[in-house]
C-alpha cells in the first residue's frame, strides 16, 4: 500500500459504483439525518482503517493520508463557538433501526462484493467529507438532524 494509489481496476469501480448508489438511493428514501449517516459512516471508516493500517504495519507498507485521515473541511472560525448538544443527548435521540440498515447494507455490500478495503475507504470518505461539511455549518442542534442534503452529481 504504497503512497501512490494505484489505479481502480473497472470491476472496483462498479463495485464503489454499487455502494454510492445503494447508500445514496437508502440516504434520500429515508430522508436519513446528517448526523446518523455521519455516525455510521464513521463507525465503518475506523474499522476498515485500524484493519488496513495493522496490515500496512505487518507488510512493512504506506498507507496515503487520503485514507488514514479525513478529508479537511473548511470551518468558518465563528462557526467553531457554538454551544452543542450532550453526545449522550444526540445518541439518545438517533433511529438506531435506520442506522442498522444502513450499516447492514454497507457491510453486505463490501463484504458480498469483496469491494477492497482502500477502495471502500475511499468511497466513505467522501461521504465523510460531505457529512462534515454539512455538520460544521449546522448553527444549532435541529440542523444535526435534517435530512442530509446529497449534491446531484454525487
Amino acid at each position: 500500500m504504497s503512497d501512490a494509489m494505484p489505479p481502480i481496476s473497472s470491476s472496483s469501480t462498479e463495485k464503489m459504483l454499487f455502494l454510492q448508489e445503494n447508500m445514496v438511493h437508502f440516504v434520500n428514501q429515508m430522508s436519513m439525518p446528517v448526523v446518523e449517516v455521519s455516525l455510521v459512516v464513521s463507525k465503518y471508516l475506523k474499522k476498515l482503517v485500524d484493519v488496513l493500517e495493522e496490515r500496512a504495519q505487518i507488510e512493512g507498507e504506506y498507507l496515503s493520508r487520503e485514507v488514514v485521515s479525513p478529508w479537511s473541511v473548511e470551518v468558518e472560525t465563528s462557526d467553531t463557538d457554538r454551544p452543542g448538544m450532550p453526545l449522550e443527548r444526540i445518541l439518545e435521540i438517533v433511529d438506531i433501526d435506520r442506522m442498522d440498515i444502513l450499516d447492514t447494507m454497507i457491510r453486505t455490500i463490501i463484504n458480498g462484493t469483496e469491494l477492497p478495503f482502500v477502495d471502500a475507504v475511499l468511497a466513505l470518505r467522501r461521504w465523510e467529507h460531505l457529512a462534515r461539511s454539512q455538520l460544521s455549518k449546522a448553527s444549532g442542534t435541529g440542523q444535526l438532524f435534517s435530512p442530509m442534503i446529497l449534491p446531484t452529481d454525487f
